[in-house]
């Protein structure tokens, strides 16, 4: 049974909330506390003004009595004062009325002893908790200076507070449940918004979803896009675009290695079921296994080169850098050459900085150079010269092989560095049969390996290849 293309993709955990969730949550969280302190603000204020309201009432009633009472001078009109004081007073004792005098003729009200205190107390507002009352009483006590017989008293109006309390409580539990409600509709419509405006975050969930290996080509949809999911469906189908080259490459990889790999082992079974078909003498076998001998270093050449453009593939750098002058590792490598040169007819001349020196791993150097080398002097015509161009390029190094020889076409020039990448066959020349076609995929190799990059280019009948090193002293001080 075939597994699920997607099988091993984590599972999410069910403990994690979905963004929808986050955001219904923050949406109640944020009209919470706007809510919160809005009611704080909004009770304070009216807490104040129910308070300046009393007072205002305290003071207008403290007022007319107080007026009354200095009209009070002797004792007939102070028993006329205290009846209108005893019909001001309600039952149900909301508002009250004290005098406080040293004579005790010319005092009034309930309760005085529990009052004994306010003697003391200055004038203004103040409060008082009785005993016959659970409620606090708001108080405005009055001086009022002594007048004929009547001496100098104490005024003092208290009025209940727990209507006032009572509505603030009334107003506290109202807030409350209208922000609750008001937090309960603002989720819900939170939790309405945010669907919607999901909707082509989970449009793109749904096209990712039915992604399939077999069309990779397939790219998420950007009509109808926010903005702010552009880049990311953008970036997507930039990832998309990068895996389907990958994917296509790795098949072309695979067929050019079967296809390599088949050449050999066709005639190493071939030569072998000839040699088997009937006795040979000792020498027809020596041939045989000579020929077969060339064939298996050729399959171990490629073999190796495949295992180092893998290893170089993972990232690995160059290890065992030494500093050395790239001219004279130039020169040293063409020296390999001087039999197939002087048999062309070619010679090799090296142009540029020729006192140019980096960190390099000089196995590797002459390596890419070999290859460059070996491809230059295939392409050329005999008698050609072959040109090696050392140059900085910033903070690179640049070695650059150019030959005359057959023109590339341009739109060949990207995937020359490609590994089994042929061109026409208007290129291959003699000896294109010995070279399975990793050559200028490892140059690429060793260039990144040094922290440089590849070129090439093709005009006026001069092809030029080249790669660069890294030749930063920051990169040197950290090498070894």
């Amino acid at each position: 049974m075939t597994a699920p293309w997607n099988e091993g993709v984590p599972v999410r955990s069910s403990l994690k909330f979905s963004l929808k969730s986050r955001l219904v949550v923050l949406y109640a969280v944020a009209a919470a506390a706007t809510f919160a302190l809005t009611g704080v603000a909004l009770y304070g204020v009216l807490e104040r003004q129910l308070d300046r309201i009393q007072q205002d009432a305290l003071r207008t009633t403290a007022q007319e009595v107080s007026y009354s009472l200095t009209r009070s001078v002797d004792a007939e009109r102070w028993g006329r004062f205290k009846t209108k004081l005893d019909t001001l007073t309600p039952a149900d004792g909301s508002l009250r009325f004290w005098v406080l005098s040293d004579d005790p003729a010319y005092e009034y009200g309930k309760g005085l002893a529990d009052i004994s205190s306010l003697e003391r107390s200055r004038d203004g507002f103040g409060k008082i908790t009785l005993p016959d009352r659970e409620d606090v009483l708001r108080t405005l006590t009055l001086t009022v200076d002594a007048s004929q017989a009547r001496p100098q008293v104490r005024l003092i109006v208290g009025m209940d507070s727990a209507p006032y309390a009572h509505t603030l409580r009334y107003l506290l539990w109202a807030m409350a449940g209208l922000s609750l409600t008001a937090i309960l509709l603002v989720a819900l419509l939170g939790f309405w918004v945010t669907r919607v405006g999901l909707r082509p975050l989970n449009r793109l969930s749904a096209e990712a979803r039915a992604l399939r290996p077999s069309a990779l080509s397939q790219r998420l949809s950007m009509a109808e896009l926010p903005v702010e999911l552009e880049d990311l469906a953008t970036s997507f189908n930039g990832a998309l675009a990068r895996l389907e080259g990958a994917y296509n490459q790795l098949e072309a990889f695979n067929a050019d290695v079967a296809h390599e790999l088949r050449t050999p082992v066709t005639n190493l079974i071939g030569q072998t079921q000839v040699a088997l078909s009937r006795r040979r003498s000792s020498d027809d076998l020596q041939e045989v296994l000579q020929s077969n001998l060339e064939e298996l270093d050729r399959l171990r050449a490629m073999i190796n080169d495949m295992l180092f453009l893998a290893r170089a593939d993972q990232g690995e750098a160059a290890t065992g850098r030494i500093h050395a002058v790239l001219a004279d590792e130039v020169g040293k490598t063409a020296e390999f050459f001087e039999f197939l040169l002087d048999e062309a007819g070619m010679r090799v001349r090296i142009d540029g900085d020729r006192q140019a020196s980096a960190l390099i791993d000089t196995a590797l150097f002459r390596r890419a150079v070999t290859n460059l080398l070996q491809n230059a002097i295939q392409y050329s015509a005999p008698g050609a010269e072959i040109s090696v161009a050392i140059q900085r390029q910033g903070e690179m190094l640049e070695v650059a092989v150019s030959n005359a020889g057959p023109p590339i076409a341009p739109e060949h020039l990207p995937h020359l560095f490609q590994r089994f990448y042929r061109v026409d066959a208007a290129r291959r020349g003699d000896g294109l049969e010995h070279s399975h076609g990793l050559g200028l995929a490892i140059v690429k190799a060793v260039a990144a390996m040094h922290g440089g990059g590849v070129s090439a280019s093709s005009e006026g009948g001069t092809t030029r290849i080249a790669f660069s090193v890294d030749a930063r002293p920051s990169r040197r001080a950290g090498q070894t």
